[in-house]
């Protein structure tokens, strides 16, 4: 038997925890994933069926052995519309359901998978680590709520509050912008120059491994994002320097732009493209943590990985 610590981690399936289960298994860590339902595992993992994500999950199973947790697992953000008790309880009950477990099972560590979305919906200036939160949806106070919740339980734990995240296999805003820089024409996004934090998965998943370790001080909340802000027209050269082209980009001013985007009625999309949210992970940088991407590398290997 092996006398590395064991990690369960749950949401081990979704964008994040595909990522991460094999750069934790790289680093040598002994895994155990909970699953909702039985699918294959790498050689070497453990898993246990815990079903569905809600406040009366069994984790005794689970938890039986293991030293820390990686909890990732919840109600991905997914605009207005849904249920926000749906959100609270899966994101916030549920939650804390699990850390209940984890104190009774003597676990040392737990480190939770919040969002950025649980300090703020849009900003005018830099965010940072002990700002106020104020949550603008039901997604963020659902998040916020269960950093909360942590803080009153007698418990070694991390809330991890990652800004927009991008890789292999990412969806919505970011799979857009993938789709806008594989098309072989010139793109009118050059004028887009307002920078945005955003963060690597490859960024996260070092993030995370940091956060398992002593060197991470714990019972804080802390913002990951790469270290340096990016803008739409660095991201777009990025990605299509990846795949070895130039960057193809106009430089139209955004309010013309803004408004072909009122005049097709896409003025909320256009608004979520051209935006920004500097957020620094200045308190984990303290700590001594160091993304080993920068930003322009990480999109570079992204638009090559893209094809």
């Amino acid at each position: 038997m092996s006398d590395r610590p064991r990690i369960l981690v749950t949401g081990a399936s979704g964008f994040v925890g595909r990522h991460l289960v094999p750069a934790l298994i790289r680093s040598g860590h002994d895994l155990r994933l909970a699953l909702r339902r039985p699918q294959p595992v790498p050689d070497g993992v453990e898993a246990v069926v815990t079903g569905e994500l809600d406040a009366a999950t069994e984790w005794g199973e689970a938890l039986a052995g293991v030293d820390h947790v990686v909890h990732l697992a919840g109600l991905a953000h997914a605009g207005p519309g849904l249920d926000e008790q749906l959100y609270e309880r899966v994101n916030t009950r549920a939650t804390l359901a699990l850390a209940d477990a984890a104190i009774r099972a003597g676990i040392r560590r737990f480190v939770y998978l919040s969002s950025i979305k649980a300090v703020t919906g849009a900003s005018d200036g830099p965010v940072a680590d002990d700002d106020e939160p104020r949550p603008t949806d039901a997604y963020g106070r659902s998040k916020r709520a269960a950093e909360q919740g942590l803080a009153q339980r007698d418990l070694d734990w991390i809330a991890l509050r990652p800004v927009l995240v991008y890789g292999t296999g990412v969806k919505a805003n970011m799979a857009a912008l993938m789709r806008l820089a594989r098309l072989p024409l010139p793109l009118p996004l050059g004028g887009l120059t307002e920078p945005r934090s955003m963060l690597a998965v490859e960024n996260l998943c070092d993030a995370i491994g940091f956060a398992l370790s002593p060197a991470c001080p714990a019972r804080r909340c802390y913002i990951v994002s790469d270290e340096e802000p990016v803008s739409v027209r660095e991201i777009i050269a990025a990605l299509r320097e990846g795949r070895g082209r130039g960057p193809g980009l106009l430089s139209i001013p955004p309010s013309w732009l803004a408004g072909l985007a009122g005049l097709v009625g896409r003025q909320d999309r256009f608004a979520k493209l051209s935006g920004g949210l500097v957020a620094p992970p200045a308190a984990l940088l303290r700590t001594g943590w160091r993304p080993p991407l920068a930003a322009r590398e990480a999109l570079r290997r992204l638009g090559a990985a893209a094809g």
